[in-house]
């Protein structure tokens, strides 16, 4: 080998070597600025920051999921019921992708506020995969066993044809719907909901357009509606992606940085426990109000729907708050800055209360218009607007509740978490349900959420109140 071709390769190894050492030089700079935003940037600014990009993807979801609902209610109330019933199988897939969302990102929050990058990107990774997997599961098993399942879910004979035909297109759907919630959830945990924004946003927007198209111009009735859920969440899931394939993201995601590993998938899945009891049970629960309604007609099913769609577009600045607070919770905790910590939860509770009581009184003054709006039928309008008022008096409890949850599970206070999240979503609801339903008719459903969610404040201040005694001072 002669001198020259000696130094020809001694060249692109030293090149190559410079053009990693920049890369990771590039990579190292990336990540202290994060880290350094989360823990250094005033908390109330930091909060406000995080949670608008969150608050506006779910207010754009759920004016999605109202609007799809008004479209839907023009083919008439049995139609109408159909979205209730199909809302009920769309909250399990929220649960499987907020499972391993919530679980896989609570635990990088943390990694990322210890600035151990290499197994973050292993946790986000294989968060990911398993989402898809049960996602692909729920397809499988749910096309074989649809008829059973739209009986489970709550339909009656009139309101099953509509609600088959709903579900059939969001089966199509559901690995892209479950592992959407999933790299949403990592977006926002790494401090990036922007990017999650954008996403849902997207798939929001071009679901309302399609929606109409379709049902109406094209004649497709409740297909249309289903068939433009479906590939607005496909596309809003391509876009998703794409963030963590043009580096958008802290998270370097890969096939090759899946782990297999039990105590991993153990570990991802005990911290997103809360998440699977609330979105779980609350599915669970709409199911099963949708059973004790179904004695009282299709009018009862199609006006609760309209009800839990409404209460969730006032829920979402709560929640959008929440989870706002998530990352400044777990990176901040991981970091050891404590202090940060409690007044973050302190200016979330505030502002979420402020919000809260302005979005409830405005449903309680107007619940009669707004379910008029969505169904014009006599029936729907006389049991809804009952139903609506309740929920939004009870709502004026759910800051505390929610802001608990969201710090227990991002400072790995797994056990408490998830037994507020059992509380508020299901332990206290579904008994309460079958008992005054029992006792008051449709009156005792109608008042059964609204009173677990006052219920569920006792335990969340037994809770907050035991973790900020337990936390150091600094």
């Amino acid at each position: 080998m002669t001198k020259t071709q000696i130094r020809v390769i001694l060249f692109y190894i030293i090149d190559n070597e410079k053009r990693l050492l920049c890369a990771s030089i590039i990579q190292i700079r990336t990540t202290m600025t994060q880290y350094e935003k989360m823990t250094e940037t005033p908390v109330e600014k930091l909060i406000v920051s995080l949670s608008i990009p969150t608050i506006i993807s779910m207010l754009i979801s759920n004016i999605y999921n109202i609007a799809d609902t008004a479209f839907v209610g023009r083919l008439g109330t049995s139609a109408s019921g159909a979205v209730g019933i199909v809302f009920g199988f769309m909250g399990m897939l929220q649960a499987v992708g907020f499972l391993f969302g919530q679980g896989s990102g609570s635990l990088i929050s943390r990694l990322l506020g210890s600035q151990d990058k290499e197994q973050a990107d292993i946790t986000g990774s294989t968060g990911l995969f398993y989402s898809f997997f049960f996602g692909v599961l729920i397809t499988v098993f749910g096309l074989i066993f649809r008829d059973e399942l739209i009986i489970f879910l709550g339909s009656t004979p009139t309101i099953a044809p509509f609600a088959k035909t709903y579900v059939t297109y969001i089966m199509l759907a559901a690995p892209f719907m479950t592992t959407s919630f999933t790299m949403n959830n990592l977006l926002r945990y790494e401090g990036k909901a922007f990017y999650g924004m954008i996403s849902m946003l997207t798939g929001a927007i071009l679901n309302i357009a399609l929606d109409p198209i379709l049902m109406f111009v094209f004649g497709l009735g409740v297909a249309g509606a289903g068939i433009s859920t479906a590939v607005s969440q496909t596309i809003g899931w391509v876009i998703m992606i794409m963030m963590f394939i043009r580096g958008k993201s802290e998270l370097h995601l890969s096939i090759r940085k899946i782990s297999l590993s039990p105590s991993l998938l153990g570990n991802i899945a005990a911290t997103g426990l809360p998440s699977l009891i609330r979105q779980g049970l609350n599915s669970a629960c709409t199911i099963l109000m949708n059973s004790t309604a179904k004695p009282y007609g299709d009018a009862a099913i199609a006006a609760m729907s309209i009800v839990t769609r409404v209460s969730f577009f006032t829920f979402s600045i709560s929640l959008g708050l929440g989870q706002g607070f998530q990352p400044v919770s777990g990176f901040n905790f991981g970091a050891g800055k404590f202090s940060r910590v409690r007044k973050g939860y302190r200016f979330g509770l505030i502002v979420s209360q402020i919000c809260m009581t302005v979005f409830a009184t405005i449903v309680f003054i107007f619940a009669p218009q707004i379910t008029g709006a969505l169904r014009n039928d006599p029936d729907v309008i006389a049991i809804g607007t009952r139903a609506m008022r309740l929920m939004a008096v009870s709502q004026l409890f759910m800051p505390v509740s929610v802001m608990t949850e969201m710090l227990l599970q991002t400072t790995g206070k797994r056990l408490n978490a998830s037994v507020l999240s059992a509380m508020k979503s299901g332990v206290i609801l579904i008994p309460a349900l079958l008992i005054l339903s029992r006792l008051r008719g449709l009156y005792g459903i109608e008042e059964a959420q609204p009173l677990s969610l006052v219920l569920a404040v006792i335990p969340a201040l037994i809770f907050a109140r035991r973790f900020f005694a337990e936390l150091p001072a600094n």
